[in-house]
């Protein structure tokens, strides 16, 4: 087999491989030699059916298996000789005349083929102890506590019917069905609905209009939709509900006390209000590391400029494409920005190169720092996995243990993740104290 660099453009490399016809026909050769102590056919004892016949039975088949055979040694060639990595997989290209493929799969003619390879960059990563960032950190007051157990309190409550005109609060009965400009519309129709006055389940406006309501009236609720609003078809339309008031119902036990932890299976409610600190805590936590993530990764990107393998832009940028599309149609955001489709693609892209240039470094960091992810990790990973789908745990263990291609997809953001805890211990982290509100600002915007 010879294996020849034809060109060399960017991270681009072709190569012409060449496989004599005296080897493709002795692997065939060697291939029904194995075959025919196995196979039987009529006619013939086992062991004894001539090569010919043999041939002229499997020989098409065998030529493909040593094809493909010659083809993946042809590519193992290709990374080892040149000491290269892939950025995907190799592209072949076969001989197309009819003639030609004959000649080949008879032993007449040698086989000559390309393969196009996109390879990964050469990454030079700069000195890790070298970056300054910021740990966003707060503390945990006795009001954020009160606050999440009086919230607690309200979830967990009682409601008895009472009598009189309805307050914030209280939960009312209702009936009720929307229009605008009177034509009532898909899904703003409801019977024997409970809702909590004051828990802003219904847009803006609709549950102060019936501040005041008692059980048997009939009242008429004008609102306008939100401009933003999830259904597009709705998005700031004025609307007229005409509601049945059918019972009112006051919240009791609404208290955070020993009688609540014990309902939710603490033993006080200093135990609960321990648990719930921990809680507030570990929101806090998570989203300290989101922001000095996000922080270490803009770090990274000011930093490093390599070559990126095109095919892998692509390839991100259409998944994250994919996505938007799907929001403009959905009435989201992409759809609001005020932006030509050219605009927001130019725009897409630049994430999609920053994910691809963000993702190779910190495999190179990674690699270079010996960093693994375990066995373990990886069943602990699939076991939360399976939690997530109650009745259904056999079917996801199962689902995993036949999905390499699943698996990876668990196991890279656990490297990932242990890739960032080895940044961080290099990296000058100071830690600054913050309002809760400003370590939880922007949260969900968050691109890593």
């Amino acid at each position: 087999m010879q294996v020849t660099q034809t060109l060399s453009e960017g991270l681009k490399r072709e190569f012409r491989i060449t496989v004599p016809a005296g080897d493709l026909d002795s692997r065939v050769a060697t291939r029904l030699s194995d075959l025919q102590g196995k196979v039987q056919i009529k006619g013939f004892r086992p062991g004894k059916v001539p090569a010919a016949h043999l041939k002229r039975l499997y020989g098409r088949s065998v030529f493909g298996e040593v094809l493909q055979e010659v083809m993946t040694e042809a590519n193992q060639k290709i990374v080892e000789d040149n000491k290269i990595k892939l950025a995907g997989q190799p592209k072949v290209s076969l001989p197309e005349e009819q003639a030609e493929i004959e000649g080949v799969a008879a032993g007449k003619n040698d086989l000559a083929y390309t393969v196009e390879v996109e390879v990964l960059p050469e990454i030079t990563v700069g000195d890790l102890k070298t970056i300054k960032v910021e740990r966003l950190v707060t503390d945990i007051s006795d009001e954020q506590v009160d606050e999440m157990l009086a919230r607690i309190a309200e979830q967990n409550a009682t409601f008895e019917p009472k009598d009189g005109a309805a307050e914030t609060g209280d939960q009312i009965t209702i009936d009720f069905v929307g229009s605008i400009d009177g034509t009532p519309f898909e899904g703003g129709a409801g019977n024997d609905h409970p809702l909590v006055l004051g828990s802003g389940q219904f847009i803006p406006g609709f549950e102060e209009q019936l501040v005041g309501a008692k059980a048997g009236d009939e009242k008429t609720v004008t609102v306008s939709f939100p401009e933003d609003y999830r259904a597009t078809e709705l998005a700031g339309k004025d609307a007229a509900f005409a509601v049945t008031v059918k019972g009112i119902a006051s919240s009791q036990n609404a208290k955070a006390d020993d009688e609540l932890a014990t309902k939710l299976g603490m033993e006080s409610l200093d135990k609960l209000k321990d648990a719930v600190r921990e809680q507030i805590g570990n929101q806090q936590k998570q989203a300290s590391r989101q922001k000095l993530k996000r922080a270490l990764l803009d770090a990274l990107d000011s930093t490093h400029s390599f070559d990126l393998p095109p095919s892998l832009v692509e390839q991100e940028f259409a998944g994250i494409w994919t996505q938007v599309e799907r929001e403009i149609a959905q009435g989201g955001d992409a759809a609001k920005e005020g932006k030509s489709e050219d605009e927001l693609k130019a725009e897409y892209r630049t994430i999609a190169e920053r994910r691809v240039r963000l993702g190779l470094l910190l495999a190179e960091i990674g690699e270079k720092a010996d960093i693994q992810v375990t066995n373990d990790e990886v069943t602990r990973a699939v076991v939360e996995r399976a939690r997530q789908f109650p009745g259904q745990e056999q079917q996801v263990w199962e689902f995993y243990q036949k999905t390499p291609e699943a698996l990876a997809e668990l196991r890279a953001p656990i490297f990932e993740e242990k890739v960032i805890d080895h940044i961080v211990e290099l990296a000058d982290v100071s830690d600054k104290t913050v309002t809760r509100e400003e370590l939880f600002a922007d949260a969900e915007s968050e691109e890593v």
